[in-house]
């Protein structure tokens, strides 16, 4: 399994640095987020380093995605939360600071519980049928 020894997460899921571990198997290890920007906030990674979902082949990434069910149910069950938010920021100008893919699986308890996801739409300034056909022409 590759590590990268300069890596926060990779250093964490070996055990240099304690973590509070939810969910753990041969592939996936899941902790909490220090900053708990909501009661539960957890962060799911793959144990193989991969820097950012780019670099992840299929096999890491639904190894990863399998488990999020698994683990946001048992938020909702322990906590009871009315939603929950899951995301990944991709490269730096995305938000990405830790560069090892991880989810976050934010638990969200009410509109004013501190997380903000917003965005503006731009629907007139694009034709749909054109964006799709060139992510298409790249799959």
């Amino acid at each position: 399994m590759t590590t990268n020894s300069d890596c926060i997460f990779c250093k964490i899921k070996n055990g240099e640095i304690p973590s509070a571990i939810v969910y753990e198997d041969d592939d996936v290890y899941a902790f909490l987020d220090l900053s708990q920007v909501t009661k539960g906030h957890t962060l799911v990674i793959p144990k193989q380093h991969t820097k950012n979902i780019y670099e992840t082949d299929e096999t890491i990434a639904s190894k990863l995605f399998a488990r999020v069910p698994k683990i946001a149910n048992a938020i909702k069950e322990t906590f009871q939360p009315i939603g929950i938010n899951i995301l990944s920021n991709n490269e730096e100008a995305a938000g990405q600071s830790v560069f090892h893919l991880h989810l976050h699986l934010i638990p969200r308890y009410d509109q004013e519980d501190g997380f903000r996801a917003k965005w503006e739409t731009h629907e007139d300034q694009y034709d749909l049928a054109e964006v799709a056909s060139a992510i298409k022409n790249n799959i």
